[in-house]
């Protein structure tokens, strides 16, 4: 068991202290990012997600190598690549921007998509190819791509390439593989914009979530509304929670909103 800090949940706990104190490790960020019991974990471990198998590591930011209140966004994921192939006779072409460790390339890749993943850390690709060959991913049509995000669209652009289904799940603030800066509240909406122009004739649809506090389900689905209501469809959002037993209550993890056609 770990314990992570998580200014969300405000609520009394539900276990006692006592139990929290069994932790094998525990992450603290008052005073500096620091774990405490850090040794006692093995260097990588493996889990399950709805059959999906992922590769955790304890980071120096308390990040484990997976965000599982995308789990929902994953099973869609799954089930929209799944009836674009059937409606249309074809596998989808799916790009996964600031594509972390690969939960939604794997989601899609796993039901059929032709898949591109584009990320700034040369060390979170490597991390998403490992997850891709722990599911016998490593033969599917997945383009493994480390850059900044802006840059690779425009290029994209020029070679007129176009894409059924984009995903993106933008940080805060970043920086590109060249020192590029990305501030969330500035870069977005020209972000969305050059989406648009990548979008195929037969669009899937766009993903786009995020764990900036200020940018709340509403907030996404102005800006989604802005970007794409002009070519129809509809508009849905939400909050991503953390799930965990039946009698835990959920925890509130970022937003989401999708345009589907």
């Amino acid at each position: 068991m770990l314990a992570r800090p998580c200014a969300q949940a405000v609520w009394k706990p539900a276990l006692p202290a006592a139990e929290w104190r069994k932790a094998t490790a525990t992450f603290f960020r008052d005073g500096g990012n620091k774990w405490h019991g850090r040794e006692k974990l093995p260097p990588t471990w493996t889990i399950a997600v709805d059959g999906t198998k992922f590769q955790l590591s304890s980071t120096d930011f308390g990040h484990l190598g997976i965000f599982p209140e995308q789990r929902d966004q994953w099973r869609r994921i799954a089930e929209e690549c799944a009836a674009f192939r059937k409606k249309h006779h074809r596998a989808p072409k799916v790009m996964n921007l600031f594509a972390y460790s690969g939960g939604s390339t794997l989601a899609a890749a796993r039901a059929g998509a032709e898949v591109c993943h584009v990320d700034a850390s040369k060390g979170m690709v490597d991390w998403a190819r490992k997850n891709a060959a722990l599911n016998q991913l490593e033969d599917k049509p997945i383009r493994w791509i480390v850059d900044d995000v802006t840059k690779f669209l425009e290029r994209e652009l020029r070679r007129e390439n176009k894409y059924d289904l984009l995903i993106l799940d933008p940080p805060s603030y970043g920086r590109g593989a060249k020192g590029e800066v990305f501030k969330i509240e500035s870069d977005l909406p020209n972000l969305l914009a050059l989406l648009q122009k990548l979008l195929s004739d037969q669009p899937l649809g766009v993903l786009l979530s995020c764990h900036t506090p200020e940018l709340t389900p509403i907030s996404l689905h102005h800006l989604m509304q802005q970007a794409f209501s002009d070519q129809g469809g509809r508009i849905d959002q939400g909050e991503m929670q953390l799930r965990g037993a039946d009698d835990t209550l959920p925890v509130p993890s970022g937003s989401f909103s999708w345009w589907v056609r």
